[in-house]
């Protein structure tokens, strides 16, 4: 049982009164005590009013995923006179919530014919894993206002996060899934790729070089090699798991930004009826999936993702690529998703790339740093403010040249703004697919 709000009041306002009571009459001084005492009392029998406890559930979801809104409600069993306000408290996992804790206001309403309180909030995890609602602290008030219960709840309930699949989703994804040559149904597109498909008359406007000339002489007449895409294509989707990918932009790490753009990816590479697998590292390999070859078994590449790990150490790209380069058996196309922040980690990423690409198509995903460009381009006000300027500047160009140096020894490159990673990624690997570069 404890005061409430308005009997702190009550009592701050009686304390100039008892000045000007001992002021004025000293002889009666035992009336001072006597109030307070009367207050206290009036405090417990409002408390006792406000009736015993009858319960509490909690209604949470047990996976949502991360950078999703989620709903948390809860229901108060309070079966006393019960007419001023009912708080709820949660203590949470820091990822579920800001600061590891959740207020919810409650109402009066009914469950059935029961008259219950009940009340919800919303929250947007913000990063993956497990995260758990320990303990509830719940306080009601008694008719009066100035009398309060309070109880202290343990609880044990856990929240997945999983990776945000609303790329996977969208709506636009479907369409262009079931439109396109990677979609529901296999479709031949000859013309294309390097895998041969069948012969056909030689037509004006072809390229000569696809002209079979021993078919052409055998049977007298001009035919041509017609193509098509080739499947079944190693994928592998790295992941730079080490200090600077777990840096926020726009309220998620950047991890998940990239987590959620390479399965929006896999998932139309399993369409085109490839093969993905995830590979996750940081001072040294921590995650190597198995390959998935079918769409139907996308939530195996979901739950491994979900594994990812945040790591606060600067990745290791000379044992990270070397190791899986030894475990990639046929040429494969590797998206590496990192970010760098200094020319020395940089030179190392270079040169362990560098030894990739010679047996491997290599594509590099990194999102621009807005925060740079923001600091770069305003107009500086103070000698403080062009400082800042000048080195944001410079980052910025060295974060150029580290770009352009792997686009020159034949890595593909990816820089786009957070909200455009995933299309700009899915582009990336069907230009790649249709050249026929990976087989």
């Amino acid at each position: 049982m404890v005061p409430t709000v308005r009997a702190a009041l009550l009592a701050a306002l009686a304390a100039p009164a008892a000045l000007v009571v001992a002021a004025a009459a000293p002889a009666a001084w035992p009336v001072i005590p006597a109030l307070g005492m009367t207050l206290l009392a009036l405090v417990l029998f409002d408390a006792l009013l406000a009736g015993p406890f009858g319960g509490l559930r909690l209604i949470a979801p047990g996976d949502c995923e991360v950078g999703e809104p989620a709903r948390i409600a809860a229901l108060a069993d309070l079966p006393g006179r019960v007419t001023g306000c009912v708080d709820l408290s949660l203590a949470l996992d820091p990822r579920i919530a800001p600061g590891g804790r959740l207020d919810i206001a409650m109402r009066r309403g009914t469950e059935g014919e029961v008259a219950v309180w009940q009340g919800a909030a919303m929250v947007t995890p913000s990063r993956r894993g497990t995260g758990m609602i320990t303990r509830a602290w719940l306080r009601w008030q008694g008719p009066f206002g100035i009398g309060a219960r309070q109880r202290e709840i343990d609880l044990d309930q856990a929240m997945r996060v999983w990776p945000n699949l609303a790329a996977v989703r969208s709506p636009a994804l479907q369409a262009f899934l079931k439109d396109s040559q990677f979609g529901l149904i296999a479709r031949r597109m000859r013309g294309e790729g390097t895998q041969f498909e069948a012969l056909a008359d030689y037509q004006p406007g072809m390229d000569r070089r696809r002209i079979d000339w021993k078919a052409s002489a055998r049977h007298m007449h001009l035919y041509a090699k017609e193509y098509e895409n080739e499947r079944n294509n190693p994928i592998v989707f790295a992941f730079d798991l080490g200090q600077a990918m777990c840096e926020p932009v726009a309220g998620l790490p950047r991890i998940d930004r990239a987590v959620s753009a390479a399965l929006a990816t896999a998932y139309v590479a399993l369409k085109g009826g490839d093969r993905v697998a995830l590979y996750g590292f940081a001072a040294r390999p921590e995650v190597l999936t198995p390959f998935v070859t079918d769409a139907r078994d996308f939530h195996r590449l979901q739950r491994a993702a979900a594994g990812l790990d945040y790591h606060t150490q600067e990745p290791n790209f000379t044992l990270a690529l070397a190791s899986l380069s030894a475990r990639l058996a046929r040429r494969s196309l590797v998206v590496i998703f990192s970010d760098f922040t200094d020319p020395t980690s940089a030179e190392l990423m270079i040169e362990s790339v560098t030894r990739l690409v010679s047996r491997h198509v290599v594509l590099f995903v990194t999102m621009a740093d807005a925060e740079l460009d923001e600091i770069a381009g305003a107009a500086p006000e103070s000698m403080g403010e062009l400082a800042m300027a000048v080195s944001a500047d410079g980052l910025l160009r060295q974060r150029a040249l580290v770009l352009q140096r792997l686009r020159q020894i034949g890595v593909d490159v990816v820089e786009a703004p957070w909200d455009q990673i995933g299309t700009r990624v899915i582009d990336a690997y069907l230009n790649i697919k249709r050249a026929g570069r990976i087989g």
